[in-house]
């Protein structure tokens, strides 16, 4: 069965998602430029801003992310073959087969490896993701699997730590409520 995705509107999509516990709320807002996506973020708690810019098949090309200054605390680009660099070209090579990035502090990265792999119902696919820590700036791989349990459901395992979860996503891939952390608004 195929279950795809809605595509996004070309003239851009916003979401909002809060903290369960009250701590904070993420504002995000796509755009379609350049032949790919533009996604930038504000994220209440941490503090954080943080811009993404995808391909058009939802691979990540480059990351940065703001905290309390004007230039990026973090700058990272990849080739699309899983190789990583830093702003100044710097081999990451620790990050070396890494397609996505996660930041725990939002719901919104979950949605760069739902996109790009485009499961159907009853797939399911073990990655590679590099896991960013907003406070030390700390990037560790961690590998991670997604499980299409539904039409709108997924299964997320850090294979890892063994830490599950399920979560229903809107017609576009974004998480509606993550249990235990962050509610769609």
């Amino acid at each position: 069965m195929t279950t795809s995705l809605t595509a996004f509107p070309a003239d851009g999509f916003s979401a909002r998602w809060h903290r369960v516990d009250g701590e904070g709320s993420e504002q995000v807002d796509l755009r379609w430029e350049n032949e790919g996506w533009t996604i930038t973020s504000e994220v209440g708690g941490p503090n954080v801003s943080y811009v993404l810019r995808l391909s058009a098949t939802w691979a990540v090309r480059q990351f940065l992310l703001f905290r309390d200054l004007d230039e990026p605390d973090l700058w990272l680009g990849t080739d699309g073959g899983g190789r990583w660099g830093e702003v100044n070209g710097a081999h990451r090579p620790d990050l070396d087969g890494c397609h996505d990035i996660d930041l725990p502090v939002t719901p919104f990265t979950n949605t760069l490896p739902i996109r790009r792999l485009a499961l159907d119902v009853g797939d399911a696919a073990d990655l590679t993701v590099a896991v960013l820590d907003v406070e030390t700036l700390g990037i560790v791989p961690v590998h991670q699997r997604y499980h299409r349990v539904g039409r709108h459901r997924f299964g997320y395992t850090n294979l890892d730590s063994g830490f599950e979860v399920e979560f229903d996503i809107d017609p576009y891939g974004l998480v509606q409520d993550y249990p235990g952390l962050f509610t769609r608004s």
